[in-house]
């Protein structure tokens, strides 16, 4: 009896650690969409870095956990609206994130199962950021050597494939719907900023990463019908 009890728990151990996880790296670009530069949703203006952590739960979702640096440049010059190129505002600004939620897969994607893997994804969750307050005076860009924060919503799109046993690739488009409007230094909070406020103050800034993932898969390999 005492045999089978330490079976049961052996077993039910190893099914609760049965899980596969992954960690590595981003890269690609970053940029903005607001009152300042241009308002394509992919034109990347400068570069992204960062890392991730996975935890694959099942074959149709997974918990994430990233965090990931970027710089872009908001430059009227580049803009398609032409009040914009006439105004020609410039300015440099980064975000630093960390950012957690759910990752959804389109098909089942199971990295125990020996062949290729691969499927379209979707992700959300939530995003804190922080980002350098910054505003315009006399269509100068005044640097007060001072970070902001403020929360996002991630909605990423990607794909993701095995490239062997143990590395995953995978591209992704992600934008940030942000709750903060200075991002361009178009609208900095405080009575003392009133007269440097700019364009449309009743609508939030966006960024968006555009990159490649490349992840190290990790854990205890389950038997097939284990992996749920």
């Amino acid at each position: 009896m005492r045999a089978f009890i330490v079976v049961i728990l052996l077993l039910g151990f190893g099914l609760i650690n049965a899980q596969t996880y992954e960690i590595g790296l981003y890269a690609g670009g970053t940029n903005n969409i607001g009152d300042v530069g241009r308002t394509n949703y992919i034109a990347p203006s400068g570069p992204a870095i960062g890392g991730l952590f996975k935890w694959n739960k099942s074959k149709r979702y997974a918990w994430r956990a990233s965090v990931i640096y970027g710089k872009f440049t908001a430059d009227d010059s580049k803009s398609s609206i032409s009040s914009r190129r006439q105004r020609g505002y410039k300015m440099d600004n980064s975000v630093l994130e960390a950012s957690a939620g759910l990752e959804f897969n389109f098909v089942e994607y199971n990295l125990h199962k020996l062949g290729p893997a691969f499927t379209p994804y979707l992700y959300t969750g939530i995003t804190y950021f922080r980002y350098g307050y910054k505003y315009f005076d006399a269509g100068q860009v005044q640097d007060i050597d001072q970070k902001d924060g403020s929360f996002a919503i991630p909605m990423t799109v990607g794909l993701k494939a095995r490239l062997s046993q143990f590395l995953i690739i995978g591209a992704e488009i992600g934008a940030r719907l942000t709750f903060t409007d200075n991002l361009d230094g178009s609208n900095p909070e405080g009575s003392n900023f009133e007269q440097f406020r700019f364009g449309n103050i009743f609508s939030d800034d966006w960024y968006v990463f555009s990159g490649i993932t490349l992840t190290y898969t990790f854990g205890r390999k389950p038997c097939s019908d284990c992996f749920e």
